[in-house]
């Protein structure tokens, strides 16, 4: 399997290739050349443990790593061991168990890993496809990485203490939870490295667009990735998005629909590619928050990214985000995977403009691919975490609430509607009290992580100060 540039400018690249250089050379994201078509083997894998199905998924996609070497790879990542913290005492060390909330409504777990987060269940396997690669090649790398809450710390968690790799994580000052930032800025580890930019999430992700678009600096000083931008980190999350299906229906003859909560369409993306490979998806819900590019842009065809200035702070942080990284991946398949097209369309996003679909031919091509949206708001979330708390005695995140008022404007009866989990409420703490009147619960063994001494460098949000870091470091 060889993976192409949504910008059309590289050479095509093997897995492992891509794995270590997160973006294209021409600025674009990388993707499959085709997705392979799997409807004929659902039967098959209905039934498979976790890092089986991982396995056999991730097999169609990787074709540089043994198949030997990839199932130990997906057998060590998904363990009882290191999925043991469910909220249900009865599901604990269950990988990404299925919780219904009512007939044809269900939660899908995805918070049971080490940092509480949906995105332990890609990061987990993507430290471990790090250290084999850079093992078998004899290289180091240096991961640079922005975050909004949830992808800085499960990065961290999963390449702390990992052979030949240090990790760069810049987060915006202030704008993540207490819980968030303890979990990252505790860590005491030599090769992590927290740095809180004065500004917003999108002012980090631009500093590591730019970076990683210096093409001498990154090979230079080996600059590889680990959010969204990176195609690994969307392979490993399609796993679950069958793994949803499998549990929540009897034949493959079966529809559901997802709902995902959505910030930078890195989730609802993997869901998106499964849908392509044929896993009988109805519909994809995206669900933002008051910062609702998405969703102007799937109702309206408009896709207009928000400044700084107009990004909102909200109580679901980690959906504060106004350029979605993700979403040229999307495009590049809504609009007949023309490189062409899409280089001309971020040329104007990248100089600060929009650019609108809602007349051209792709308009018509984007109802096939079952897309709908809404937003949520403060009041909508506070509401539904105290509705969700009273009705089932499940306490849930604020990114989960907007994901669950949401999935509940597109209910259709007879078709599973499966909400995707983001976080456990403990991470947003301040939301929690203000729903509920009380603290949220957490896993013992993280009583007092707030109280530990905490390691970070306040930094401008400038290019050249987080290269001088790097320099610095290495």
């Amino acid at each position: 399997m060889k993976y192409l540039s949504t910008r059309g400018g590289a050479q095509p690249q093997e897995f492992c290739d891509i794995l270590l250089g997160g973006l294209a050379p021409d600025g674009g994201l990388y993707l499959p050349e085709s997705y392979p078509q799997v409807a004929a083997q659902l039967t098959e894998w209905r039934d498979l443990s976790y890092a089986e199905l991982t396995f056999r998924i991730l097999r169609l996609f990787i074709s540089d790593i043994p198949e030997a070497d990839l199932r130990i790879i997906c057998e060590k990542t998904y363990t009882a061991q290191t999925y043991r913290w469910s909220r249900d005492p009865a599901k604990a060390g269950d990988i990404a168990p299925l919780t219904t909330l009512e007939p044809d409504f269900s939660l899908l777990e995805l918070s049971n890993g080490p940092t509480l987060a949906f995105k332990d269940m890609a990061m987990q396997l993507l430290g471990n496809l790090f250290e084999y690669v850079l093992e078998q090649r004899g290289e180091t790398i240096n991961i640079l990485g922005a975050t909004s809450g949830d992808t800085g710390s499960a990065a961290e968690y999963a390449m702390r203490g990992k052979h030949n790799v240090r990790v760069f994580m810049l987060s915006p000052e202030g704008r993540m939870s207490a819980f968030q930032r303890a979990q990252m800025y505790s860590l005491q580890d030599a090769n992590i490295f927290n740095l809180a930019v004065r500004g917003m999430f999108d002012d980090a992700q631009d500093i590591v667009k730019a970076v990683s678009n210096d093409a001498d600096f990154k090979t230079k000083f080996k600059i590889g990735a680990v959010n969204s931008i990176n195609w690994a980190r969307v392979a490993a999350q399609i796993v679950y998005y069958f793994k949803g299906y499998f549990e929540a229906t009897r034949s493959n003859e079966e529809q559901v629909t997802f709902c995902v909560p959505s910030g930078n369409f890195g989730n609802i993306c993997a869901g998106h590619v499964a849908r392509m490979m044929g896993l009988p998806i109805s519909k994809l819900v995206l669900a933002t928050n008051e910062n609702n590019v998405l969703d102007e842009f799937f109702r309206s065809g408009i896709y207009r990214p928000r400044t700084t200035a107009e990004t909102r702070v909200t109580s679901s942080p980690s959906m504060d985000i106004s350029k979605a990284s993700n979403f040229e991946r999307f495009i590049f398949d809504l609009v007949g995977r023309d490189a062409t097209v899409v280089r001309e369309l971020w040329r104007e996003v990248d100089a600060g403009g929009s650019f609108n679909l809602a007349d051209g031919p792709f308009a018509k091509r984007l109802p096939e691919f079952g897309f709908v949206s809404a937003s949520s708001s403060h009041a909508d979330r506070v509401a539904t975490i105290r509705d969700i708390w009273e009705r089932y005695g499940l306490m849930i995140d604020p990114h989960t609430a907007d994901g669950i008022k949401v999935a509940r404007e597109y209910r259709t009866a007879g078709i599973p509607m499966i909400v995707l989990e983001t976080a456990q409420a403990v991470k947003f703490a301040e939301t929690i009290q203000e729903a509920l009147g009380r603290d949220p619960l957490r896993p013992k063994e993280l009583e007092g992580l707030e109280n530990l001494p905490q390691r970070v460098e306040l930094i401008d949000a400038a290019v050249e100060e987080i290269k001088r870091i790097i320099v610095r470091e290495c």
